[in-house]
C-alpha cells in the first residue's frame, strides 16, 4: 500500500514543529549578523565568509580558509563592537575553518 504524503515548504515544515522553527529562526539571526558587518569585512574576503551556529554564548563564522582566518581575528573587537551597537551583540566571535568549497 503506498501512502501519498503532498509535499510541504520548508517554511510549513518550521511552522509544524518548534523545534524546527526555532533553528529557523537561529538561522535568521545569525544571517541578520553577518550582513550587520559585511560593509566592515574587506570586500575581498566576503564570499569566504558563511554564517553560521549561534547559541547564547558565542556566534560562529564559517571561512573557505586560513588566510581568511588570519585577516578576521584582526578585526574581531570591531566586529563585535559593531554587533553590540546594533543591538545584536554576542559575547564572543569564534572562527572556524571549513575545508569544504562554498
Amino acid at each position: 500500500m503506498n501512502r501519498y504524503h503532498a509535499p510541504v515548504s520548508l517554511l510549513q515544515a518550521s511552522q509544524s514543529n518548534p523545534d524546527l522553527a526555532k533553528l529557523m529562526e537561529l538561522q535568521r539571526e545569525s544571517s541578520a549578523r553577518l550582513q550587520a558587518i559585511s560593509g566592515l569585512i574587506p570586500e575581498s574576503l566576503r564570499a569566504g565568509i558563511k554564517a553560521g551556529p549561534i547559541d547564547e554564548k558565542s556566534w560562529c563564522l564559517i571561512l573557505n580558509n586560513n588566510n581568511t582566518a588570519a585577516k578576521l581575528r584582526q578585526l574581531l573587537p570591531a566586529l563585535e563592537a559593531h554587533l553590540r551597537v546594533k543591538g545584536l551583540g554576542v559575547n564572543a566571535i569564534r572562527l572556524k575553518v571549513s575545508h569544504r568549497t562554498f
